[in-house]
């Protein structure tokens, strides 16, 4: 077991990312190609990984499938690299899939939105007490989509929920995020979690926070950890030529339909000869001449 104390630690240094999640040719869950996945990926050094994250397409697995998915990351990764779960939803479920990651051995939950509903700050701050309460691991909130809380609200989430140790920012609200981290201080481990993080990292580095989740990690695992080294030492010149040569012309293909953040990340995958097999409805995978642009970038680095 990870402490909520040990976890934290662990979130304030390195490279984070979420793996996607192996589905076969009929979209259910390929236990065995999700394991090759994460053998492959873990000795590149990722400091933790988030199973059935956004990336991992959490929105679309049943239960059954989340515990699958968990169990063998949990069981694939241990001893060697932590695994948070996703959990998200209306708040009943959010708990039932806390519950069960918990119960497979996973060191901590990404509690990512409620979905849909427009909310108060105090009702989702409700939503976000009662996950943290039915567990004993640490959580992580995800500040994103409908889940969008203040640094007052957070300042009594963590005064309230001992085991709330991070905040993962996918707003991009500079102002807040400023708030937040002048008003929690130490309190919290901070994570960048915008889309392609690593056109933000810098700065929101700057910022105070010094950790992200990176996407491309799952198809191109040294680049990722090769831009996040540049990130924390400072060197402008690798990270303006990666940003030039690689990431923004991603963001180019990535920003032609929504729900591309998650299908060019497999669609990298494919390329490089780790495929996970289509995304699940309501995605969709990328057209034929995206994926061969696609395949010119990464063949270029």
């Amino acid at each position: 077991m990870i402490s909520c104390a040990e976890l934290k630690e662990i979130l304030r240094d390195g490279l984070l990312s979420f793996p996607v999640t192996d589905f076969d040719a009929d979209g259910d869950f390929d236990a065995r190609g999700y394991q090759a996945r994460l053998e492959w990926l873990m000795p590149y050094g990722a400091r933790a990984l988030f199973a059935a994250g956004g990336t991992g397409e959490y929105f679309s697995l049943t239960l059954d499938d989340f515990s699958q998915v968990v169990r063998t990351a949990v069981q694939t990764c241990q001893g060697h690299t932590p695994i948070l779960a996703g959990a998200g939803g209306p708040t009943r479920n959010a708990i039932a899939f806390a519950q069960e990651a918990q119960r497979q051995g996973a060191a901590g939950l990404l509690l990512m939105p409620h979905y849909l509903t427009e909310a108060p700050q105090d009702g989702i701050a409700a939503h976000v007490r009662q996950v943290c309460r039915s567990v004993d691991i640490g959580v992580v909130l995800y500040n994103r989509g409908q889940c969008r809380l203040s640094a007052s609200m957070l300042e009594q989430l963590a005064e309230d929920c001992p085991n709330l140790i991070g905040f993962k920012d996918g707003v991009g609200d500079i102002e807040n995020m400023v708030r937040v981290r002048r008003r929690l201080g130490d309190r919290f481990a901070y994570l960048g979690g915008l889309p392609t993080a690593e056109v933000f990292a810098s700065a929101y580095r700057a910022l105070g926070v010094p950790v992200y989740s990176s996407a491309v990690f799952n198809f191109i695992p040294a680049t990722a950890m090769r831009f996040y080294a540049a990130v924390k030492a400072g060197d402008q010149e690798t990270i303006g030529h990666l940003l030039d040569t690689f990431f923004l012309p991603m963001l180019e293909i990535r920003n032609r339909k929504a729900g591309y953040a998650v299908s060019i990340v497999k669609a990298g995958a494919r390329i490089v000869g780790h495929p996970a097999g289509p995304v699940r409805a309501p995605l969709t995978d990328l057209q034929p001449q995206e994926e061969s642009a696609l395949r010119a970038l990464i063949e270029s680095l």
